[in-house]
């Protein structure tokens, strides 16, 4: 396994404990958005471009979610 997709496999999972844990605090769900942004940049960096498009939304999702959560 090359570092790239070690890379892309620490992201994915990261996401997924990330989401699976933002019920717990509202830290995790910005973890979630520093995920979906390490996401990403793997798909751009595989040349997945639009997976990387679409993670790169996910992120903006997350972070804009957690700055409107109550502290």
């Amino acid at each position: 396994m090359d570092k790239l997709t070690l890379f892309g496999l620490f992201a994915v999972s990261l996401m997924l404990v990330t989401y699976t844990l933002e019920k717990r605090s509202h830290w995790y769900v910005l973890a979630f958005a520093f995920a979906c942004a390490l996401g990403s940049a793997y798909g751009f960096l595989q040349g997945a471009w639009p997976f990387g498009l679409v993670e790169g939304v996910w992120a903006i999702i997350a972070l804009k979610r957690w700055i409107d959560l109550p502290a």
